[in-house]
């Protein structure tokens, strides 16, 4: 085989993360749902000719893309022009985890070898299911979360199966938007199968497949040694919970063991893992999710380096207990996995933060979604938004205010009340949400908003209300969300957080309050300046700053004399800041 030299190396890296991007670009600029054209709901990535992922986005929530294909359609017998489709979660053992998000995948061929494959995966709004958006709290099965799309041939040298396409869009209650979509992630596809055929005709398919060898590699030896630095001989344990399933049980809590053996092997065990829930918080965890998950967080500035199937690679071993939240058992629910995933997320920092003594990320709060649905002016509406929270300090700096997830965008206030049957009263931070530390948690948002349908129903998803994100070396936990009909008025209510069938008429308000992120560090280590900033900010009101900066703010300014007082009794911290229930869990 031909050696790719380092400098092609580095040049064939970059063509593959443009082709990427432009790939994601087409998809953005052509796409008709606001959740995959606003929000960004979307990822590409390129795998080698076996079917490896060697360039991929920086997300940690997916595992083996083609494995379930080639499961169906061997590698061997495919053509170019081929195209295949898939949704369905527990077919491919959670490569994908709800049945929204559509993956597309596509052969690439270079005078007729086969030199890859190029993915693109989108969340489509609506597939049909219990309730307009497909997702809902209400689900008891995944059946009632739409149409299932177990891995198919699409398109044969070329020719598209239009049939299966047309009873895809039947099951779904705005079928031109789902065309729109379809067409736009299809073209995103081709687009992508004509780079990678490209970068085969300019470095030779024989550089380009050394190339994606040595990208696996590297990430593999990479993301092996940072855990090796950080994770001693032994077990580590860590515990996180999520609140509820909507149905009234919960809470459930994720245990997590990393093992590090004398002779460096990683073991991943989630066996201890409460048992799966009746609604549909369910995380069917592929097994390379926690690889991806910590290779994303060592190889963060790290220069040169990209996400791949390397990075699962590195852990040997993953463990998981059929029937628990992480491996449930068919056909339990999965819709709204995503308050389930950002635990994991934030409970896998915490194995770090215990194996490093503090030097680790604090938990993020789990971004939330509400669903508004209805007729307005004879047409039905569908107004899927995911709205920020605040994200964990860090042991440098503070947690990042306002994030949906990835740095996915928001919905501006001027296409919402253009496409949607309401007016947008209020948008801003959630102050006093980001736990207090040396560095600041990240502050969530407040969004409100006025209903002008006749009528509606609102679906709401929020977490970490009862166990709030948790701060790190003294810092505190992040503050948690609500979700209130018509605040400060008589008929004010405020709703469960995981609930869905709330009707709201012409004329009344919902406000929504996302929670912030977890504190790092002890807050009176905080530099009085900074919490005075970030009160004229409007990040901290005064009377956080006095109760957990021991900073004191009198008009505006910072009162010296009394905040000398104040610091003086300084409280007593540890490395974790936990509430009473989590004392019980971690």
């Amino acid at each position: 085989m031909t050696h790719c030299d380092p400098v092609t190396l580095e040049i064939i890296r970059g063509a593959a993360r443009a082709a990427q991007a432009e790939m994601e670009a087409l998809l953005e600029r052509t796409a008709m749902s606001a959740f995959i054209r606003e929000k960004k709901d979307f990822y590409t990535a390129l795998f080698d000719a076996e079917g490896a992922m060697a360039v991929g986005s920086d997300l940690p929530i997916f595992g083996d893309i083609v494995a379930p294909v080639a499961a169906r359609f061997p590698i061997e017998t495919m053509r170019e022009g081929d195209l295949y489709w898939y949704n369905d979660c527990y077919g491919s053992r959670g490569a994908v985890s709800h049945s929204n998000d559509q993956v597309f995948l596509a052969p690439a061929f270079h005078e007729g070898r086969r030199v890859g494959f190029v993915m693109g995966w989108a969340h489509f709004s609506d597939i049909g299911g219990l309730r307009p958006g497909s997702l809902s709290p209400d689900a008891t099965d995944h059946f009632q979360e739409g149409i299932i799309i177990p891995p198919v041939r699409l398109a044969r040298d070329g020719e598209t199966n239009e049939d299966l396409l047309r009873t895809f869009w039947r099951n779904s209650r705005f079928p031109t938007q789902s065309q729109g979509d379809t067409r736009a992630l299809m073209a995103a596809v081709r687009l992508g199968e004509k780079r990678l055929s490209e970068m085969a005709g300019r470095f030779g398919p024989w550089v380009l497949a050394d190339a994606f060898r040595q990208l696996l590699a590297r990430t593999e030896a990479t993301v092996r040694g940072k855990l090796k630095e950080i994770f001693p001989v032994g077990t580590t344990r860590f515990a996180d919970a999520i609140d509820t399933d909507g149905h009234g049980n919960g809470p459930f809590t994720l245990r997590l063991e990393l093992t590090r053996t004398e002779d460096d092997r990683f073991i991943f065990d989630a066996t201890g893992t409460d048992d799966q829930a009746p609604g549909p918080v369910n995380l069917l965890m592929h097994p390379d999710v926690p690889g991806m998950a910590l290779g994303l967080y060592v190889l963060q500035g790290t220069t040169g380096q990209v996400l791949n199937a390397g990075a699962p690679h590195a852990i040997d071993e993953v463990r998981l207990r059929e029937g628990s939240l992480l491996a449930p058992r068919a056909p339990a629910p999965l819709g709204l996995r995503g308050l389930t995933m950002m635990r994991l997320l934030a409970a896998l920092h915490g194995l770090v933060a215990v194996a490093r003594h503090g030097e680790a990320p604090a938990a993020h709060s789990a971004y939330v979604v509400i669903a508004l649905r209805g007729t307005a002016e004879g047409r039905r509406f569908l107004m899927s938004d995911g709205i920020g929270v605040g994200y964990g300090a860090r042991p440098f700096a503070d947690g990042t205010d306002a994030v949906y997830f990835v740095a996915q965008e928001n919905y501006p206030a001027e296409f919402m009340e253009l496409t949607y049957p309401v007016r947008l009263r209020a948008y801003g931070l959630n102050r006093d949400s980001g736990g207090p530390g040396l560095h600041r948690g990240g502050c969530g948002v407040i969004r409100e908003f006025e209903v002008l349908a006749d009528e509606a129903m609102l679906a709401v998803r929020i977490d970490s209300v009862k166990n709030p994100p948790w701060g790190v070396a003294g810092g505190m936990n992040g503050g948690s969300g609500r979700a209130v009909v018509n605040p400060g008025t008589e008929r004010e209510r405020i709703l469960a957080p995981l609930s869905d069938g709330t009707i709201l008429r012409r004329g009344d308000v919902f406000r929504i309050e996302t929670g912030g992120g977890g504190g790092w560090g002890d807050p009176f280590d905080r530099p009085a300046a900074q919490v005075l900033a970030d009160v004229l900010g409007g990040f901290v009101s005064p009377e956080r700053a006095a109760r957990d900066y021991g900073v004191v703010i009198r008009n505006g300014a910072l009162d010296e004399a009394a905040t000398a007082e104040h610091r003086a009794r300084r409280p007593a911290t540890g490395l974790f800041h936990r509430n009473g229930y989590r004392d019980a869990v971690a």
